[in-house]
């Protein structure tokens, strides 16, 4: 599997638990206890994915300065 690939199924499942993290803090399941958990946890994810899409953004940028030549 090209590194690539790995990367993206990586942020997509990232993307997808960042977002049931987020569902879990309007659901019935909220308490207390866990909040402060999943609120650092879903932090982290949130900067993690904001850093591989700032990454996938300047690849793309590169990729479309060698393609206007």
């Amino acid at each position: 599997m090209p590194k690539n690939a790995t990367n993206k199924k990586s942020l997509e499942s990232r993307i997808e638990q960042l977002s049931e993290y987020s569902e879990w803090f309007y659901s019935d399941e909220f308490n207390l206890d866990e909040a402060l958990d999943k609120y650092k946890e879903s932090m982290r994810l949130a900067k993690g994915i904001e850093q591989d899409l700032t990454t996938l953004k300047n690849q793309v940028e590169v990729i479309g300065d060698f393609t206007k030549e």
